[in-house]
């Protein structure tokens, strides 16, 4: 187990056993599937010929330099496979997009780089075309709710507000909801059609990803990152850091420093 600043998409190769790993979460996949491995995620191969597969790798910062794909990736942040027998239009479709980003990478194309972010956003775009078909696999309602240009501006106002100031005193949901200007249930409701999961879980995803993100950086004790990252207290960093990723965050922060170290 593993896990790095950047994500993966992973297109599965042929062969009789593709064993995979994400989180605490272990996956018998087949040829044809995708793995998904959103940025500083544990992960593994625990059984697979990566030789046969296609491994495409995105920065943090890509993925947070558009609202959308911000968006886009809260909402699948707990999809971590793409299997092709349940979505088979959707896999050829990234398939094709993928195989297409991997011949412009390995090309002498001077704008190759350009032209792999322009299909890596295609490729997020068309998983978002679907996200009816998942509504099952994210243990989430179809997105009844439908918000106007309007609402959703103040939600992304919170969202980085929230973002920008997790060391505040009060984030509560009321709080926010004052501040985007709607009532509390209003809020509820658009909240989860914009991010896929209620608001206590998207802070605590959140602090997560700040204290993640302290972690890799030497020389700044635990209570400092979970202090910075907008925990009350070490009891209840250590607490959701274990619901989240299975481990301590102390071990969490030596498998970063292995993973550098072997790289």
């Amino acid at each position: 187990m593993h896990w790095h600043s950047y994500g993966e998409i992973l297109l599965v190769g042929e062969g009789e056993k593709n064993i995979y790993k994400v989180n605490q979460n272990t996956y018998q996949l087949s040829e044809g599937d995708f793995v998904l491995v959103w940025p500083m995620e544990m992960h593994a191969i625990i059984d697979a010929d990566r030789e046969q597969a296609l491994v495409i790798q995105f920065s943090n910062s890509f993925m947070n330099s558009l609202l959308d794909l911000q968006r886009i990736m809260h909402f699948y942040r707990n999809l971590h496979v793409i299997e092709r027998k349940k979505h088979p239009q959707l896999c050829a479709r990234l398939t094709t997009i993928s195989y297409r980003m991997k011949d412009i990478f390995l090309s002498e194309d001077r704008n190759r780089e350009l032209s792999c972010c322009m299909l890596l956003m295609e490729f997020i775009l068309a998983l978002d075309e679907h996200r009816a078909e998942f509504a099952e696999e994210l243990n989430s309602e179809n997105q009844k709710n439908v918000c106007t240009d309007d609402v959703m501006r103040r939600m992304i106002m919170v969202t980085d507000y929230i973002k920008n100031n997790l060391t505040a005193e009060d984030l509560s949901q009321q709080t926010m909801a004052d501040k985007a200007g709607i009532s509390k249930d209003y809020f509820s409701r658009i909240f989860k059609s914009v991010t896929g999961t209620n608001y206590s879980k998207w802070l605590n995803m959140i602090r997560m990803e700040k204290a993640i993100e302290l972690l890799s950086q030497e020389g700044m004790s635990l209570t400092e990152v979970a202090m910075l990252s907008g925990f009350r207290s070490i009891s209840s960093f250590n607490r959701v850091f274990f619901e989240e990723k299975g481990m301590a965050p102390g071990e969490y922060r030596n498998l970063f420093m292995k993973s550098n170290d072997n790289s």
